[in-house]
């Protein structure tokens, strides 16, 4: 049985992975749907009530009917590298690659379906909320009284982005910024702004959650840090063990968001107190990994190598 890896060339946190899948002696196939149509191809046929086929690249060949799991890491779009791409061709690739894919048996981590949703902050907050984490009041509005409002109420709140990533080639990543009450708001109006009571923090978290195994690192702040992806600190993450009540308002999240992999980060308060901020279904552990020691590749591998039940 064989595990696919839908990745794009340059993924050092699935280099990672690999090389665990390796170690542990599964087969498995890399495949960036980038490649579909090019360097990559697939063949399926309708037979008696089911697909059957195999996609290559590379020389390795996957057998529909072969698979153990599928780990969407960091694909590119599909067709994005075909000879002539278009959006047309990215619309036809895409459903045929996933479509063949959710004929099989596979595992996923994580389905496409449910990874498109668990993007979306709102739908997070909501969720995270009804899972039992403390979550900062937020405000997401196109008005500027309504900011101006929340804003006077909160007196500090930070600007963050609703999707994560400005536009462009590469896309960039927007920084949470804190915002001054009186501050003008006009410029709300042009687009949705996602407003949030600023959390006065101690430490930074990252708890890496992979099938029913959760791990924790945190990383202390400097006072008024407020984006802990930026600035240097000097202070290393460190494995910290996982709060009972955390873990299970990640397991009834995880539930709810039908995610079998999920990266959560928190804002650690003066009281310890962990302010949930966001989950990832496809962020990055490697970085974590790499200071603390914590063997979540090789969890990832054990999961995607797992028997099928």
């Amino acid at each position: 049985m064989t595990v696919l890896v839908l990745t794009c060339e340059a993924d050092v946190t699935a280099d990672m992975v690999v090389a665990e899948l390796h170690e542990q002696g599964v087969p498995l196939v890399r495949f960036d749907p980038g490649d579909l149509p090019g360097g990559g191809s697939l063949s399926v046929e309708y037979v008696r009530g089911e697909f059957r086929g195999y996609l290559s690249s590379g020389g390795r060949v996957a057998s529909m009917q072969g698979l153990r799991s599928v780990w969407i890491r960091r694909p590119s779009t599909p067709a994005a590298h075909a000879p002539e791409p278009s959006d047309w061709l990215s619309v036809e690739s895409a459903h045929a690659l996933y479509g063949m894919l959710d004929c099989t048996g596979a595992r996923w981590m994580n389905h496409p379906s449910a990874a498109a949703k668990a993007r979306r902050k709102p739908w997070q907050l909501r969720i995270a909320y009804l899972s039992g984490f403390p979550v900062p009041a937020t405000l997401l509005t196109t008005h500027p009284t309504m900011a101006r409002q929340f804003a006077e109420q909160y007196r500090h709140v930070v600007v963050k982005s609703v999707s994560g990533k400005s536009p462009g080639d590469p896309p960039m990543a927007l920084p949470t910024t804190l915002v001054p009450p009186d501050a003008d708001f006009s410029g709300v109006a042009a687009a949705p702004t996602m407003l949030q009571r600023y959390i006065a923090k101690r430490a930074d978290i990252r708890l890496t959650s992979v099938g029913d195994r959760h791990f924790a690192a945190r990383k202390a702040t400097e006072p008024g840090q407020v984006d802990g992806r930026y600035g240097d600190t000097g202070h290393e993450w460190q494995a910290v063990e996982v709060p009972t009540q955390i873990a299970r308002a990640v397991e009834t999240y995880k539930k709810h968001a039908e995610l079998a992999y999920g990266a959560f980060d928190f804002a650690e308060d003066s009281t310890g107190t962990w302010w949930f901020l966001e989950c990832n279904q496809g962020g990055q552990f490697g970085f974590v990994e790499l200071e603390t020691g914590l063997p979540i590749a090789r969890t990832v591998a054990s999961w995607l190598g797992a028997e099928l039940s």
